[in-house]
């Protein structure tokens, strides 16, 4: 079995090893072919955002971010004593498990993880943030928020706009990624990724919290 884990800067942190220590167990004794997309999160809005106040070139504030992206990564692989790839293409090249920053400006890490699902023909992907699933509302922000166990394409499209934002924009998965995922058909799961039983019994095909993206074509 081969999954892609698109891990969001949010649930990975410089300031929290033990999860760090914890993830890299997880990835050692998965009994899965493991590719690892690992986001910027604050540390990448943190310079962005910084950037931003001397530069509006989204294009290379988006570098920052991608930066960002492969530091975050370069934390998690140092666990294993690798390097990291920054093309989708050298990573398929690589032994499982993989772990990988950004690549391109123009979009997130759930889009380079959706590409890479498409390009190994992964057998699922999954969105892992720092909430229970995908939410009709911000549920940090909103107390009645309410989660989606399952959720069509073409919805979540809706939530999500057609086209990518800004550097540094947080979302709960982006417009490039869904349109990757409708058309190749990626069984995408999105869940919390700090509980790790849970992350394993996404993979593992049994019951989890969250919510899966379906893919088909009938309409919401």
């Amino acid at each position: 079995m081969k999954v892609v884990i698109s891990l969001g800067g949010s649930v990975i942190s410089l300031y929290d090893m033990d999860f760090l220590k914890e993830f890299a167990k997880f990835l050692r004794k998965l009994d899965a072919d493991a590719y690892v997309v690992v986001g910027g999160g604050k540390l990448a809005r943190d310079y962005i955002n910084a950037a931003r106040k001397f530069c509006r070139d989204e294009k290379f504030l988006d570098e920052i971010g991608i930066a960002a992206t492969r530091l975050n990564a370069l934390l998690l692989a140092s666990f294993f004593g690798k390097n990291i790839p920054h093309t989708i293409e050298d990573a398929a090249k690589l032994k499982p498990p993989v772990i990988m920053g950004g690549t391109t400006p123009g979009h997130s890490t759930d889009a380079v993880a959706a590409m890479l699902a498409k390009y190994i023909k992964a057998d699922m992907l999954i969105i892992a943030t720092n909430v229970d699933g995908i939410y009709d509302k911000d549920p940090t922000i909103y107390n009645d928020a309410k989660k989606y166990d399952r959720i069509k394409i073409c919805k979540l499209k809706k939530i999500v706009g057609k086209e990518w934002k800004r550097a540094g924009k947080s979302m709960i998965i982006d417009a490039i990624a869904c349109k990757i995922i409708e058309r190749e058909k990626i069984r995408t799961i999105v869940l919390n990724g700090k509980n790790l039983e849970n992350l394993e019994n996404a993979i593992y095909g049994k019951k989890f919290i969250g919510t899966e993206v379906d893919i088909n074509d009938t309409p919401a």
